[in-house]
């Protein structure tokens, strides 16, 4: 989806996963101090959008959902995973029912292979499932925004701000009034700084939820089975996870940012040492500097100076060895 925010003041569009929207309005730093203050908005109407109805949509997802939602109220936001049956990450979502609907946005690109397999496992169960994606934008209020919210429109308030499922009819006017627009780059700095994952950046064919810290915002450990469950609980119970996310401060004396699948080794083993990780997302963020997140294997020690490629990057835990 083409956004028609791009035609605003300055608007350069994203590429890659993010295209559709713009990267930024012409100046990154501002952008990010602005979404930091609690002002403006993001232009997320690239994002997959999928609505759930029927009496049993809270119980049949909650049979699918790595996340407790059979009893979820109305108005709370959560997220939650699907995972293949080896307890691989496959699909991220982030949820909230409105009383009559369970909306949920999801990474670009992935809503049809999802309501592929949610159609799959129907059955008996009294639900719908629709793709929202041509009709529905969302949109980021960031935390602390005193930005109005249009009447009738549903909202997932969350610690780092709220996520609008807006008419995409109505979204030109909206942004028109809700303050300066932010690019997804910053929007992506400020989740680095967050530490919060994204499916595809910080996943990759074999990552599983507690490399990323997801256990808990993303998968209850109490409730009853879904698909995957049995690596979850073994991982929980039995050992450790293979490899864990780190957050990355890079040398800011680098013109360029080490990108998304660079190599990380110990520092103190040179350019010919061993692989211990790799990139997933970087950026440069307005107050830290250049910074990344990482999956690094889990027995690295944890105070190790590493290098990305030629960057030298020294490491936060995230998630504990």
């Amino acid at each position: 989806m083409k956004s028609p925010l791009l035609t605003l003041p300055g608007a350069v569009p994203a590429e890659g996963v993010d295209e559709g929207v713009a990267a930024h309005y012409g100046d990154l730093f501002r952008e990010q101090r602005a979404l930091a203050d609690g002002t403006g908005f993001v232009d997320l109407s690239h994002r997959g959008v999928v609505a759930v109805t029927g009496e049993d949509r809270l119980a049949w997802l909650h049979l699918l959902l790595t996340q407790h939602v059979s009893d979820l109220p109305a108005g709370r936001a959560t997220e939650a995973l699907i995972l293949s049956a080896n307890g691989h990450i496959e699909h991220a979502l982030y949820l909230v029912d409105d009383g009559g609907t369970v909306w949920a946005h999801v990474e670009p690109g992935t809503q049809e292979a999802l309501i592929a397999y949610l159609e799959s496992m129907k059955f008996f169960y009294k639900v719908e499932v629709a793709d929202r994606t041509e009709d529905t934008a969302v949109v980021h209020l960031p935390a602390g925004s005193i930005a109005e919210v249009p009447e009738g429109a549903v909202v997932r308030e969350t610690p780092h701000g709220r996520d609008l499922f807006l008419p995409r009819a109505e979204l030109e006017a909206y942004a028109a009034q809700a303050g300066p627009p932010a690019g997804i780059l910053a929007y992506e700095a400020l989740r680095v700084e967050q530490h919060r994952p994204r499916l595809g950046f910080e996943t990759d064919h074999r990552t599983i939820p507690h490399e990323l810290g997801w256990i808990g915002s993303a998968v209850h450990l109490q409730k009853g089975c879904y698909r995957g469950q049995e690596t979850v609980a073994r991982v929980q119970n039995l050992g450790k996870p293979p490899r864990r996310l780190v957050f990355l401060h890079l040398d800011g004396s680098e013109v360029h940012l080490p990108v998304a699948g660079t190599e990380l080794r110990l520092a103190d083993d040179g350019p010919d040492g061993r692989k211990i990780g790799f990139i997933t997302t970087s950026a440069r963020h307005h107050e830290l500097g250049p910074v990344a997140l990482a999956l690094v294997k889990r027995n690295v020690a944890v105070d190790a100076p590493l290098v990305a490629g030629d960057t030298a990057a020294a490491q936060e835990v995230v998630v504990e060895p």
